[in-house]
């Protein structure tokens, strides 16, 4: 009986939530009296505790494994089933993009709850308690600088993961209190000596009185008599004293604390006594000095207690939500389209056309799909072939790591000549295991289909594969991906009744068949029109003809009004004609492969299984009369209903095989064509960028050219202008040096050349606006022998400014002659 105190504390946490770990302990109490309906039956029968359990254990904490493994499905609504996908999705994203950020084991809720229950009782926290607080608070603070990076990187992110992680985005973490507990309490959970000075001091004395005592003792024993049997120092109820053996007396008084023949005398020395009264007392006084300081701690902490307590509530659900969505990537799930089904006029409306992935094996023509779900596991088996690929996988990796260890240090050959052949033997096993990989199931049930009949022979996979669509739609309703491959869509079921296995019962006298039609009498009671019923085998135990009868009134009465959907298993042949008759039936058959005389684990849609009873009684080498025996007491009629079905499942074969040939040569076609594309695309790509590289090249070669041109022009005039100059200068400086030696015949006709020179060259410098130039002309200037462009004339004082490259002057317009008039425009 948990104290008042407790009570209220238990109490107060779990009205925080109606989600909160601690009402567990009430669906706990619950648990045992649910356990006879139908509905928790049925849960038991699917196994749906186990694949709880396998979920918990990727929980981080102790209270999310609790809540995980107690999942209760009953009173889970369409509008909470959906919320829930939405955070595993979230949470499937934000694992994405920060791993290793969301690794709850390091978090003690456990430790963390006690610590709210001593607080709110009115009790000092112990050490460890505000340490798992300081813990809690320190992991929430990093989450949150996670979570909002997460929620940076795009649009779609942000809206994706807010209606998850705004509770615990707006929480505040106290850093002030945070830092006060590691400023009192050590990682391991003890008081600093930081704490206060009084106990820094009592333990300093403490340290004192305890080295004293070690003198003090080691000092007694060592002056005591050789030939006495001493023992080590030892302490007793926390005062130091010493262990004596053997009868002889000692050299010190003491009292004797306890005796015993094997063990010794502990006898505390009488001058040890004040030492250890006052160590002691010393003790007590670190004790007072370390609670005054927790004592302390714990006010802080009880102002922040509401804040600590949704802290931890909001950490717990995002273990539950991070549990969900990290087993959903670790078995590859797919998320659901879970849709709720809306009746009008007594017709079912699912909503949407869902179109068939391109990709999928399972490929239909596009039509309205009630259930669709291709390549679907039974999570339980896929779980324990991957934990036991993955164990096989850990002793292969041990074996050789073992061989090489021993090859390293040379020991025993023969050994390592045995641990070779084990690691052979378990790579062979590793090799088989990875070939057998559990064999999925597609479901793809019409929209107009309400009952389902399956046949087939036994361990052909009819019932793993109830249990497969049981679990899957169980799985979609608490917001788990479903072990499918892509896409899924599935109807979201009020619940879900089964009726799956030997319901025989001693203790109420129930035989097989009374147990089975008990059963399905209480589901047939409780089932609505949204409830998913898989029975398997049924109208078995009993007369054949009496159990198809009642079996196909059975399964009558569920089409009519008895749930939404009903997938049922049998080997009775004339429930395969209820197809014929009503148009709510479906048939289908597991596939058996009669060369091999083994299932092949495959569901047939649309063909009623046939009997091969006498063909595998032939293979297996039964004599040919009784074979021929037995087909004749079977009937030409029974005959010619398995050629039929023969014929069916072999043009069905034929036909799943035509259609995935033709889905792979549409899809090499896709590919050819797009590649076709994208090589055209390169080819046009590439003529633009040859016609470009031509053009750039052809423009580069131009200027190329006409700069040559230009710079040659350039040249060839001033060589010859320079020409020219020179010419005249010689002319000049001939006339010069005639005139000074006297006029001669021959320098008068020099002087009279240079004059007409330069009277044909000023004729060509002037012009008919009396020989003065315009901005824009061409020049020379003889002083410079080189040519310039007018740039300014300034009339009035008979000046001309020119340009000639970088360099501008102001000259006499007779310092300049005329070359080339601009061109009036």
């Amino acid at each position: 009986m948990l104290r008042l105190s407790t009570t209220l504390s238990l109490l107060s946490l779990a009205s925080l939530s109606p989600h909160h770990p601690r009402r567990l302990v009430r669906l706990r109490a619950l648990a045992p009296a649910a356990s006879s309906s139908p509905s928790a039956r049925s849960l038991c029968l699917l196994e749906w505790g186990k694949v709880c359990r396998a979920v918990a254990s990727f929980a981080g904490t102790a209270h999310g494994r609790e809540a995980t493994e107690l999942w209760g499905v009953e009173d889970v609504s369409y509008e909470r089933s959906r919320r829930l996908l939405q955070e595993t999705e979230a949470a499937v994203r934000l694992l994405g993009t920060s791993g290793g950020s969301f690794d709850f084991s390091g978090l003690d809720t456990v430790t963390v709850e006690a610590a709210i229950q001593c607080v709110s009782g009115g009790s000092v926290i112990k050490g460890q308690e505000a340490m798992a607080v300081v813990s809690l608070m320190l992991f929430v603070e990093s989450l949150q600088v996670t979570i909002r990076a997460a929620m940076r990187q795009d649009e779609e992110s942000h809206n994706l993961l807010m209606p998850l992680t705004e509770t615990i985005l707006e929480a505040v973490v106290n850093k002030s209190l945070v830092k006060s507990i590691q400023d009192i309490i050590d990682d391991d959970g003890s008081v600093k000596d930081t704490a206060s000075p009084e106990l820094r001091r009592y333990r300093e004395q403490v340290q004192s009185l305890e080295s004293r005592l070690c003198q003090l003792m080691d000092r007694l024993i060592r002056n005591s008599d050789s030939e006495a049997s001493l023992s080590e120092v030892s302490i007793v109820n926390g005062r130091c004293c010493i262990k004596v053996t053997g009868d002889k007396s000692l050299s010190f008084d003491g009292l004797l604390l306890s005796s015993g023949s094997d063990a010794g005398s502990m006898i505390e020395p009488i001058v040890a006594v004040p030492l250890n009264d006052e160590l002691q007392g010393a003790r007590a006084l670190v004790a007072r000095a370390e609670l005054d300081a927790l004592s302390k701690l714990t006010d802080k902490i009880l102002l922040e207690l509401d804040n600590i307590q949704i802290l931890l509530q909001e950490t717990i659900t995002l273990d539950k939500v991070t549990a969900r969505a990290k087993y959903s990537i670790a078995y590859d799930g797919t998320l659901p389209d879970l849709y709720l089904p809306k009746f009008e006029h007594e017709t079912v409306n699912t909503a949407t056309d869902w179109p068939v992935s391109a990709t999928s094996s399972a490929q239909l023509p596009k039509k309205p799909w009630k259930v669709f779900i291709p390549n679907a596991f039974h999570p339980l088996l896929l779980q324990q072939h991957q934990e036991n690929l993955r164990r096989i996988k850990k002793d292969v990796a041990s074996a050789t790591a073992e061989i090489r260890r021993r090859r390293i240090y040379g020991q025993d050959i023969a050994e390592e000549d045995q641990l070779a052949s084990d690691l052979d033997s378990m790579k062979n096993r590793v090799s088989k295991l990875e070939r057998n990989h559990p064999i999925p199931v597609d479901f793809m049930i019409g929209e107009e289909t309400t009952v389902l009949v399956i046949t087939g022979p036994n361990t052909g996979g009819k019932t793993i594969s109830l249990k497969t669509v049981g679990l899957a739609s169980l799985m979609a309703k608490i917001g788990l991906y479903i072990l499918a491959s892509e896409p899924v869509k599935i109807p979201w079921f009020d619940a879900v009744y089964a009726d799956i296995g030997d319901e025989q019962s001693l203790t109420q006298s129930l035989s097989t068949f009374s147990g089975h039609l008990k059963q399905i009498g209480a589901i047939r009671a409780q089932s609505t029109s949204q409830s998913l019923v898989l029975l398997d085998e049924v109208g078995a135990g009993t007369n054949p003809l009496e159990g198809a009868a009642l079996g196909m009134s059975l399964l009558e009465s569920f089409a009519e009004a008895g749930s939404f959907l009903t997938l049922a298993t049998t080997h009775h042949g004339e429930l395969k004609t209820l197809k014929y008759s009503n148009d709510s039936f479906e048939n289908a058959c597991v596939e058996f492969d009669e060369e091999n005389l083994k299932p092949t684990f495959r569901i047939l849609w649309g063909i009623p299984g046939r009997s091969n009873a006498i063909n595998i009684a032939e293979r297996l080498g039964l004599p040919l009369d009784i074979i021929e025996s037995a087909r004749h007491l079977l009937g030409t009629a029974g005959a010619e209903i398995n050629a039929l079905i023969m014929d069916m499942e072999k043009f069905k074969q034929e036909y799943d095989e035509q259609l995935q040939q033709a889905q792979h040569y549409l899809m090499q076609s896709r590919e050819l064509h797009n590649n076709l594309e994208v090589a055209q695309k390169n080819v046009m790509d590439h003529t633009i960028a040859q016609r470009k590289r031509k053009s750039r090249v052809v423009s580069e070669y131009a200027v190329m050219a006409r700069s040559i041109i230009h710079k040659k022009f350039q040249q060839f005039r001033e060589s010859a202008i320079a020409q020219r100059v020179l010419e005249e200068e010689r002319a000049v400086e001939k006339a010069k040096s005639e005139r000074v030696k006297g006029p001669e015949p021959s320098s008068t006709s020099a002087i009279k050349m240079a004059q007409n020179t330069n009277s044909s060259m000023a004729t060509e410098a002037n012009d008919e606006d009396g020989g003065i130039p315009e901005v824009g002309d061409l020049v020379y200037v003889p002083k410079l022998k080189n040519q310039a462009t007018v740039v300014k004339i300034d009339s009035s004082k008979n000046e001309v400014q020119i340009q000639a490259g970088m360099m501008k002057l102001k000259l006499k317009l007779k310092d300049v002659v005329i070359q080339k008039r601009r061109i009036s425009r």
